[in-house]
């Protein structure tokens, strides 16, 4: 299809839904924080521009059906409950040395973009002290699996192609070096060993591999990874939340680039800034 079919079936298929969902123009541009100018243009028959992509997913989103059929890219609108249930994948942990789930994402994800909000340090830099610190007394993520988990990351970040962008919280690295919080009890030997550690791969994979720090006092973000514009997956202990379709995915993907827009330090600085940090 060319440009001009595209915005004609985006018009009819935005005019079908808003009619089956029994929404006028004016609820529409409320529920999806769209300008009400943009929508009417958007449904206008004068109109020959494309609509941003952000703007379909939030309109996608309101009348619960896909970006695809929106664009007609699709024949199936698959509304209301029909998309969570398709788009929504729970995996619980296998109890495996290294997760089934985690293992075939990131080998369907060869050679695309891995973003990944880390809980705390990114599993890719730990060393073998740091994970028994941290799983050494828990049962659904032993210390094993952790460390095959991490070592299963490195040889993704070293494999030529692929491509991976890590966002941490600069508190979250301050907490670290100074044993706070989680860390406390850890000792500074085995800290300053992680620290170095980081300093090596960031330098090492540097530019294949970009860690930024941004200001968590600015920006929250709990701990999620995308794979592409295929997957978004959220942990949250003893399971995975994985969100398959590109709506969902997309809004992730902008939450993620918003916080490299709130970044304090720049994945070419990571380096240098580390090894400026005093561990106490």
């Amino acid at each position: 299809m060319n440009k001009r079919q595209i915005v004609t079936i985006f018009r009819t298929r935005l005019t079908e839904s808003l009619t089956a969902r029994r929404m006028n123009q004016s609820s529409l541009a409320r529920a999806a924080g769209v300008d009400r100018s943009t929508l009417s243009q958007l449904l206008s028959d004068d109109n020959v521009r494309m609509p941003r992509a952000d703007t379909v997913a939030a309109l996608a989103g309101v009348l619960q059906v896909s970006t695809d059929w929106l664009l007609g890219l699709s024949s199936d609108s698959r509304y209301g409950a029909e998309i969570l249930r398709q788009s929504l994948e729970v995996a619980p942990h296998e109890p495996s040395p290294a997760d089934a789930n985690l293992s075939r994402w990131y080998e369907e994800a060869a050679g695309l973009k891995i973003r990944y909000v880390p809980a705390n340090l990114p599993d890719i830099f730990k060393t073998e002290a740091v994970l028994k610190h941290e799983f050494g007394a828990m049962v659904e993520r032993p210390v094993d699996r952790a460390l095959a988990e991490t070592r299963q990351q490195l040889r993704f970040g070293r494999t030529t192609d692929n491509d991976m962008e890590i966002c941490l919280s600069m508190q979250a690295i301050h907490d670290f070096c100074t044993g706070h919080s989680l860390w406390n009890g850890l000792s500074r030997e085995v800290r300053d060993a992680q620290k170095r550690q980081i300093v090596e791969v960031v330098e090492e994979l540097y530019p294949s591999l970009r860690l930024y720090l941004f200001d968590g006092l600015r920006r929250y973000s709990a701990p999620y990874t995308l794979f592409g514009n295929r997957r978004a997956v959220l942990y949250i202990g003893q399971m995975f939340f994985a969100f398959n379709t590109r709506e969902y995915v997309t809004i992730l993907i902008r939450h993620f680039d918003d916080l490299i827009r709130n970044t304090l330090v720049n994945a070419h600085e990571t380096a240098d800034y580390l090894r400026s940090l005093d561990v106490v």
